[in-house]
């Protein structure tokens, strides 16, 4: 038998948002992004967390209820009594089927056109997975853009990260770069960032979540030589036209 969604993340079909969600981070805690496994439960979370996807997949998970069929005896008519009613003159009880199952099986047909209708609506896995790598590799260059800045450039390396983000995020980044030009001149600081790896954290056709792991040296006025910072960016990339845009991000140290 082929596991479900529910037998990756070791939960039961009747499990609450709140359990999956726990059983997803578990499963994902000592797993490297780029690790088979790592996509396997991320896949599972992203249909059992989303309700729509999860009441569809759960209707491919029910039993469909069968009846037994009707048959004729095929056995010799016997003899009747000389004071039994004529044959022809009698009438066969039908068969009755029980309103309750015939509104069981109404229900379960409106389950499955609807599950048909939202699939028919879905992108392709393809279509997902093409989708899903350019958004990868346009979060790990906006991260090294926007994370990267000079205190001799500072207007020219805002100008071209702003370029990468939607308006709304860009909002936000703005004022966190004015802090930074506030105290450029005094503290000087030159920050240049590394890509070490990436990896899914929910997948779309439009929407994708990245997790991309980087270094990023930087130097000031009180420093020579360069020290590293490891960090964690939870980068949300939405479809532009033909360009993915940094929606949100999250910035955080790599846990050692």
């Amino acid at each position: 038998m082929t596991p479900t969604w529910y037998d990756v993340l070791g939960v039961e079909p009747d499990a609450s948002e709140e359990a999956i969600r726990a059983a997803w981070k578990a499963g994902i805690a000592d797993l490297e992004p780029g690790d088979r496994r790592f996509r396997t439960f991320n896949e599972a979370a992203e249909v059992l967390l989303d309700p729509a996807r999860r009441a569809a997949y759960d209707v491919t998970l029910a039993p469909v209820p069968t009846l037994e069929p009707v048959t004729e005896s095929r056995d010799e008519p016997q003899a009747l009594p000389a004071t039994h009613e004529d044959p022809r003159t009698r009438t066969t009880p039908r068969r009755v089927v029980p309103a309750w199952l015939l509104g069981a099986l109404a229900v379960l047909v409106a389950l499955l056109l609807a599950a048909a209708g939202y699939l028919v609506t879905q992108p392709s896995d393809q279509a997902v997975e093409d989708a899903t790598s350019d958004a990868q590799g346009a979060a790990e260059r906006a991260s090294v853009a926007i994370l990267a800045y000079d205190y001799r450039t500072l207007d020219e390396d805002q100008t071209a990260a702003g370029k990468l983000m939607t308006s709304d995020y860009r909002k936000d980044y703005d004022k966190l770069f004015e802090v930074i030009k506030d105290n450029a001149a005094d503290v000087k600081p030159v920050v240049t960032v590394d890509v070490v790896a990436s990896g899914i954290v929910r997948s779309g056709e439009d929407r994708v979540q990245v997790l991309v792991f980087v270094n990023r040296p930087t130097t000031n006025a009180a420093t020579t030589e360069p020290e590293v910072y490891r960090d964690q960016v939870r980068m949300t990339m939405v479809r532009s036209g033909d360009d993915w845009l940094v929606d949100d991000m999250q910035t955080g140290p790599t846990a050692t």
